[in-house]
């Protein structure tokens, strides 16, 4: 890997971790574009590393919503202490598989586009529904919080987009869009910045090699992806609220055919 590289990635994973198209499908495709020799577990680590740089342009965007979170958790009103909960449980699947499933989650990230390609088709079709479904306003459960939580869960499969997933689900659950995507957004910061800190001494050891030391690309990386998705979550929130979501499931559709059928030609 080098500058360039790590600056584009960035700027991939700023862009599309808050659109429903798949950022970690989105690294794994470019990656490939590029031609890139990371192994399995450097590869997981800029993935990782870009993924809070995105979480903390939530933090950024949303520190108001985070604030009050915590505010509530201890002395909030029963409705507000509620949502800080919902926010909690909602952790708890992605969690657990992240804990327990390390090992096999790092192989996801090594390249195999035909799953990226299928997953992205699954994430193409279920943004159609959404987009058909009228927007309610029904109460967010706990239970409907652990479902939310599950789709968060699978959506580590790179392909299958974390937002649109997490969106989807309480947009079928009746959850309003806009209260859906701010819970989203919300949701995810807790694990990957705890991911960060696990990693951090592989991340503060990693091997000087491409002329340079790979830490400087994961902070080239770092950097541009989070000055990237401060534009593109914001821009996400406006797009949720108008339930314009068709154009991105074609485009998933689109590019997890074209990723398949360019595996069958190669």
């Amino acid at each position: 890997m080098n500058f360039i590289e790590a600056i584009f990635l960035g700027i991939v994973q700023g862009l599309t971790e808050f659109l429903p198209v798949s950022s970690s499908g989105h690294l794994e495709l470019s990656k490939a574009l590029l031609g890139s020799e990371l192994d399995a577990s450097a590869s997981m680590m800029f993935t990782v590393t870009v993924h809070a740089a995105t979480a903390i342009a939530t933090m950024v965007i949303f520190r108001e919503d985070i604030k009050n979170i915590i505010i509530n958790f201890f002395k909030g009103n029963n409705e507000d202490r509620k949502f800080s909960f919902a926010v909690i449980i909602s952790m708890i699947p992605a969690a657990i598989v992240g804990v327990f499933f390390n090992d096999a989650i790092e192989l996801l990230f090594s390249g195999n586009l035909i799953l990226v390609g299928s997953m992205l088709l699954i994430t193409g079709v279920l943004l159609l529904i959404t987009d058909k479904v009228e927007s309610r306003k029904l109460e967010l459960t706990y239970f409907k919080a652990f479902l939310v939580g599950l789709s968060q869960a699978i959506a580590i499969l790179p392909g299958i987009s974390r937002s649109g997933a997490t969106i989807s689900i309480s947009v079928l659950l009746g959850i309003d869009r806009e209260k859906a995507a701010r819970f989203s957004f919300l949701m995810v910061v807790p694990l990957i910045l705890g991911k960060m800190i696990l990693d951090v001494d592989d991340i503060l050891s990693m091997p000087t090699s491409s002329g340079g030391n790979q830490l400087l690309f994961l902070i080239v990386g770092f950097c541009s992806a989070f000055f990237t998705g401060l534009w593109a979550c914001k821009l996400m929130i406006k797009l949720v609220k108008r339930a314009r979501l068709k154009g991105f499931a074609a485009y998933c559709i689109g590019i997890g055919s074209l990723t398949l059928v360019w595996i069958l030609i190669i």
